[in-house]
């Protein structure tokens, strides 16, 4: 069952193989750990102004390897959509006016839609979200 989603920081730190991540993640059951649909759109964002950045062949190489990378990461996990019950969530959060992301905000209103733990290193702006659960699971 669904308990906990991947904030963008957590699954890079995932994929980039951080033995703490790592480490939470392999004493979890199976698919316990879901990825929103915002998330995918942050790291598809990244690899793509990446790639329009590279000025030269090995980075383009390197680029593309990290852009199918992740595509085939994605499917290891449960996607989260963006449904209405999170659109409602984020139009709730925005009237609190809490000095967060909107792509931040997004992710929380996925996990509070769907009663899910954030893992996430960032405290500081997720930890102002009024009933947002979170985990740090790098230390």
């Amino acid at each position: 069952m669904l308990q906990f989603l991947w904030d963008t920081d957590h699954l890079t730190l995932f994929h980039h193989g951080h033995a703490a991540v790592l480490q939470h993640y392999s004493v979890q059951p199976a698919d316990v750990v879901g990825i929103s649909a915002v998330t995918i759109e942050e790291v598809m964002r990244g690899r793509l102004a990446a790639l329009s950045r590279a000025t030269t062949g090995i980075a383009r190489v390197r680029d593309y390897e990290w852009l199918v990378a992740s595509v085939d990461l994605f499917p290891k996990f449960t996607r989260v959509a963006y449904d209405h019950a999170s659109e409602n969530q984020f139009q709730q959060l925005l009237t609190l006016k809490l000095r967060i992301g909107t792509q931040d905000l997004k992710i929380a209103a996925v996990a509070l839609a769907n009663n899910l733990t954030l893992l996430t290193r960032n405290r500081r702006d997720f930890g102002r979200v009024p009933n947002l659960k979170l985990e740090d699971w790098s230390v």
